[in-house]
């Protein structure tokens, strides 16, 4: 064997050893897809430690103090609950931004936000919303995704940089509980809060 055809051999040789090592080192062993149930076991951790059910949780009040209403997970703003009159002077910006005894309720330089059902009811909460809307709402801030702007305190800068895994688990928890018909008010702008809350 000539010398020209030695040095091809060994550069070839050469060439696929370094091949086969840099895919070995770097394929990944693909990800089992996980189970529906174990999908909603990951939602319902990221729900509870996201603190999902400070705001859209009503609450019950005894002698250890404020605690989630158990009969209304995640059915946001209590319908029908009565909001306490609003000294303007005390919001804006640079001011106070307030909440109800819900935490369900938030008042502050946008007007006046309601934290959403989301429970799987048709009508009020997100039944008729589709995995891949959901997803677009989270990642976009844009109600149903192509809808108003999200309002504060709902951080869905945050909940927008998960990974599809997790938003999809996130979305199969809340399909999976009771579902509850809870109708949230609308936003109240800027210029009806002092109209329809403010202190006479």
């Amino acid at each position: 064997m000539n010398r020209k055809l030695k040095l091809f051999y060994s550069i070839f040789f050469v060439l696929i050893v370094t091949i086969l090592l840099y895919t070995g080192c770097n394929v990944q062993e693909e990800k089992k897809a996980m189970s529906q149930d174990e999908l909603i076991a990951r939602g319902e951790y990221l729900i509870e430690t996201t603190g999902c059910h400070d705001c859209h949780t009503p609450k019950t009040f005894g002698p250890e103090g404020m605690k989630p209403d158990e009969t209304k997970l995640l059915a946001g703003h209590p319908e029908g609950s009565q909001l306490y009159e609003i000294d303007i002077n005390m919001v804006g910006p640079g001011k106070w931004i307030l909440t109800n005894d819900h935490l369900t309720a938030w008042v502050g330089p946008w007007g006046i936000s309601f934290s959403s059902n989301l429970t799987p009811d048709n009508a009020t909460g997100l039944g008729a919303v589709s995995e891949e809307m959901f997803i677009k709402t989270l990642r976009e801030g844009k109600i149903k995704g192509i809808g108003r702007q999200m309002l504060p305190p709902m951080p869905y800068e945050v909940f927008g940089k998960m990974t599809n895994e997790d938003l999809k688990a996130i979305y199969a928890y809340l399909q999976s509980i009771p579902s509850v018909s809870n109708k949230v008010n609308k936003p109240v702008p800027p210029p009806m809060v002092a109209e329809l809350y403010g202190k006479k």
